[in-house]
């Protein structure tokens, strides 16, 4: 049983650091929303059942049922028993469920086909990742894109004039009231005749 393809996936997830063990480890995994798929021993206790379901929901995690047993899952883990553990890589995730459902289509099949495409869109965003910072170290950038064409010709850069607004008319100019034509304010007062009082008054 050693040499099952499954659980030799299991101990190579171990060995990279992508595996967490005993119901402790894979609830903290889960709650962190870092568990990609929570598995369980095929003879797993009704209280462990109930708390994957509830690390399920709280991390937005699959969780299944193995065909192995606590004992067997230990041994492979380098432990004396397993009952819960959970893959924190999609890949690996994916991976083992492919090879559950290869065994059992029915059961294993939909859970396979989900967790293949959520590890496709991780494979692409590493790709899209790694090929941002390969750009950033030789200096590459964006290939030059000719700008809209656009009916309006663009103001040069030290104009600061404001085009006139659309739809509404140039602000008229306020004429004074005396009809001198000039903007400025008189201080000359208008006397009763209409006649305009310039000279200073004089004290008897």
């Amino acid at each position: 049983m050693s040499n099952d393809p499954i659980l030799h996936l299991l101990g190579l997830a171990k060995k990279a650091g992508r595996l967490e063990i005993g119901e402790e480890s894979a609830g903290a995994a889960c709650r962190a929303r870092q568990a990609k798929l929570l598995l369980l021993a095929a003879d797993a206790a009704p209280n462990t059942r109930r708390r994957a379901s509830h690390f399920s929901e709280a991390g937005n995690v699959l969780w299944l049922d193995t065909p192995f047993d606590k004992a067997q899952l230990g041994f492979i883990l380098g432990r004396s028993s397993c009952a819960m553990l959970a893959l924190t890589d999609a890949g690996f995730s994916a991976a083992v469920v492919e090879k559950l459902a290869a065994r059992d289509p029915d059961q294993y099949g939909p859970a396979a086909q989900q967790l293949r495409a959520r590890a496709d869109r991780v494979l692409q965003r590493q790709r899209e990742q790694r090929q941002h910072e390969k750009n950033l170290r030789e200096g590459k950038k964006k290939p030059w894109a000719p700008p809209p064409p656009s009916g309006e010709k663009a103001p040069p850069p030290g104009d600061k004039s404001r085009p006139p607004r659309e739809g509404r008319p140039p602000k008229a100019r306020r004429r004074p009231e005396d009809g001198s034509g000039t903007g400025r304010r008189t201080s000359a007062k208008s006397s009763p005749g209409g006649r305009h009082l310039t000279g200073k008054l004089r004290k008897p």
